[in-house]
């Protein structure tokens, strides 16, 4: 079998990994010259030095918001420091060793770009390439592509009325590098996910006023520093104000979209059998195989997760399929399969279709759940259960919560070790 693997971040050396382990023929593409996707530093923003839109939304000073002890991958854990919190540099410097260590790099064609993928008569997949060095372009046939390039790079951004009013400076997190340039200002943060409130925090630090606007429903307990609070939505930007839902209003210089982003795979044909509706991929099986062609397959798209070790279980749990030492069940059987599930979280959850790839507090079971329907190992339960415990902390006590250590015992079981000796 040959695969093509579509980007070399974490994802992506996951798939690679599990597909020489398996003596698949394997070819990645990744676009850029480096390994580790959103990972990767650019202090640069809007286009590269091709033309291509920079996929990088990491800013410079930007630590993990999980513990190196749920980050790791299953086989390959982030070796022992002194802090569970890690900055940028060190995540970075790990996928390296991690795409070394496996002897990856030699199957990732670095700075090209897939600029189409698409199903043939013949049941394979016709990949265009182009070699951004050479300005070449060229096809390659493969009997299955994994689709690895993210969901951190294409901002998503909220129809507001009088966005186009507003005399002020409109900037997405996308764009977000350093907290200079809201030095003395009056800043509107939209949005309390990870990021707005990470962001909020960070830029306190330099703008005069701080207003972090959401409609959150969970409670957030951290204390903010006197110069930053929180409001409801913002429902209208004016020439120099924000209104907000409460009906009150802001003098405000910067409007900063902490907003998320959208799922976007430009390069896959319309025939491939997949849509993208307002940020739910479908039809798709247990959030990766498409229904409709099941060599297509999708790693990563869940969010709140116990991200490389998913990745990880997804390119297991595809290759079981792919390589038919498991039977795949019906087109019926998937889609119906889909079914409960839309309904399970539209229905009886409430969840909106953004939040359809949404786990957290579910993924243990989503593991579970992909582990043996393929008959794969599972992930250990204590990753859910200190990814929890992390994101419990982060809504907590902001200010505080990285300054937490953790060990993991067993596989059930972890520890939270004294903050200054480990004890």
């Amino acid at each position: 079998m040959r695969v093509a693997v579509i980007g070399a971040g974490s994802a992506g050396l996951a798939g690679i990994k599990q597909c020489l382990a398996q003596s698949v023929d394997v070819v990645c593409y990744e676009k850029t010259d480096k390994v580790g996707g959103t990972w990767v530093y650019v202090p640069e923003t809007g286009k590269d030095a091709f033309g291509l839109p920079i996929h990088s939304s990491m800013y410079d000073s930007l630590r993990t918001n999980l513990p190196k002890e749920v980050m790791g991958f299953p086989d390959y854990p982030i070796p022992e420091n002194s802090r569970s919190y890690l900055h940028r540099t060190e995540i970075l410097a790990f996928l390296n060793d991690y795409c070394d260590h496996f002897k990856l790099r030699d199957k990732i064609r670095f700075l090209h770009n897939v600029e189409l993928a698409e199903p043939t008569n013949e049941k394979k997949w016709k990949v265009r390439v182009r070699d951004l060095r050479q300005n070449t372009t060229s096809e390659e046939q493969f009997d299955g592509v994994m689709i690895c390039n993210g969901h951190y790079f294409d901002p998503s951004l909220p129809a507001l009325k009088g966005r186009e009013l507003f005399k002020g400076q409109q900037l997405h997190s996308h764009d977000y590098r350093v907290p200079d340039t809201f030095a003395d200002k009056r800043v509107v943060v939209f949005g309390a996910g990870p990021s707005g409130m990470d962001l909020a925090l960070e830029i306190s630090k330099k703008a005069k006023r701080v207003i972090l606007s959401h409609h959150s429903k969970e409670t957030i307990l951290t204390k903010f520093p006197d110069n930053v609070v929180q409001k409801k939505d913002v429902v209208e930007l004016k020439e120099n104000s924000a209104v907000f839902q409460d009906g009150s209003a802001e003098d405000v210089d910067i409007i900063f979209y902490c907003t998320g982003y959208k799922y976007s795979f430009p390069f896959l044909s319309e025939s491939c059998g997949v849509r993208v509706d307002s940020n739910m991929v479908t039809p798709l099986w247990k959030h990766v195989i498409g229904i409709e062609r099941p060599t297509l397959a999708f790693i990563g798209l869940p969010f709140y997760v116990c991200a490389f070790s998913m990745f990880d279980l997804q390119a297991r749990f595809v290759l079981r399929f792919w390589l038919k030492q498991r039977d795949l069940p019906s087109r019926e059987a998937m889609l119906a399969d889909e079914k409960r599930e839309m309904d399970d979280r539209f229905n009886k959850r409430g969840f909106t279709k953004r939040q359809f790839h949404m786990m957290g507090p579910l993924q243990g079971d989503y593991y579970d759940d992909l582990a043996d329907t393929a008959a794969i190992e599972r992930l250990p339960p204590v990753l859910t259960k200190l990814h929890n415990e992390s994101s419990n902390r982060f809504l907590d006590d902001l200010v505080h919560y990285r300054e937490d250590r953790y060990r993991i015992i067993d596989s059930e079981n972890y520890i939270q070790l004294d903050a200054v000796n480990g004890n």
